[in-house]
Order: C-alpha cells, then sequence, then structure tokens
C-alpha cells in the first residue's frame, strides 16, 4: 500500500499548529498544497478539498473527516470516483516535543489504482514538504505576534 509521510518540527505549542491548522478559511492565504478547504473539523463531516501538488492540476475531493482530536489530530478518508478505486486516507498528528512541536503529515493510499500513479505520489509528497514548511512559518509567524491571527 503506497504511503506519504512527512514531519515538520515546529517551535510553537500544539494548539497554535491546531488553531492554524483548522482554519480552513485562512488556506488560501498561506497553503501552497491544499488550495481549499471547505467544511468543519469533526469527526463525520464531509470535507470539500481541493489539492494542487507541484506541476499539476487542482484536483478537488469530498472526503469524511474519521479524527478531529483538538491539538492532536486530524485526519480524512476522500475516494476517487468510488470507493475502493483509488483512496487515501490523509492525517495531521501534532506530538508535543521539547518546547514545541512535530507534526506529521501523512497519507495512505488503497483501492485497485492505488499503485498506479507513482509520477503523481511524488508530486503529492513534495506538495506536502511545501505545506510543512507553509504551516510552520505561518504558526510560528502567529506564535511570535498573536495580534496577527492564524491568516498573518
Amino acid at each position: 500500500m503506497p504511503r506519504i509521510e512527512t514531519s515538520v518540527e515546529i517551535a510553537a505549542p500544539p494548539t497554535a499548529v491546531w488553531r492554524v491548522l483548522t482554519d480552513f478559511p485562512s488556506y488560501p492565504a498561506w497553503n501552497p498544497f491544499i488550495r481549499r478547504l471547505e467544511g468543519e473539523a469533526h469527526v463525520g463531516a464531509r470535507l470539500r478539498v481541493t489539492v494542487q501538488p507541484p506541476g499539476r492540476r487542482p484536483m478537488t475531493f469530498r472526503p469524511t473527516v474519521r479524527a478531529a482530536k483538538p491539538e492532536r489530530e486530524l485526519r480524512w478518508l476522500g475516494h476517487l470516483l468510488l470507493p475502493g478505486l483509488f483512496d487515501g486516507e490523509h492525517a495531521f498528528v501534532i506530538e508535543p516535543v521539547g518546547v514545541g512541536c512535530r507534526l506529521r503529515h501523512e497519507e495512505r493510499f488503497a483501492g485497485l489504482l492505488a499503485g498506479a500513479f507513482p509520477g503523481m505520489l511524488a508530486d503529492t509528497e513534495r506538495g506536502f514538504e511545501a505545506l510543512n514548511a507553509a504551516l510552520k512559518r505561518q504558526v510560528e509567524a502567529a506564535a511570535r505576534d498573536p495580534t496577527a491571527g492564524a491568516s498573518s
């Protein structure tokens, strides 16, 4: 089963990461990979997620939130066309470390076509890394200047 696993250390508490991560309306201002995210961060909610891996056209999915544990985890499961064809379980896991935290950003793919797109998976991993770097900048800037808010 193909999997993308990335992580980033963030010099801010999990509360600050969670605040930015769940401020979906602000994503277009700072997020280079998830260009738009609509919906609510609670289990069972349907999201509308538009991703754009580097060098690729935007793709929109309608995943369902599987976990929304404040300051710990946000996870959703999406499908391409039909469940079982090409499924992706996307996760953000926040782990306290030292005076800050580590964000694990990962996705597991399953289904009949899961291994059929190695080029897309490589581009998607680059998108994850770009998102991680942008999230780190956004969270750390907000932690330094709390009046700036999540969309600074």
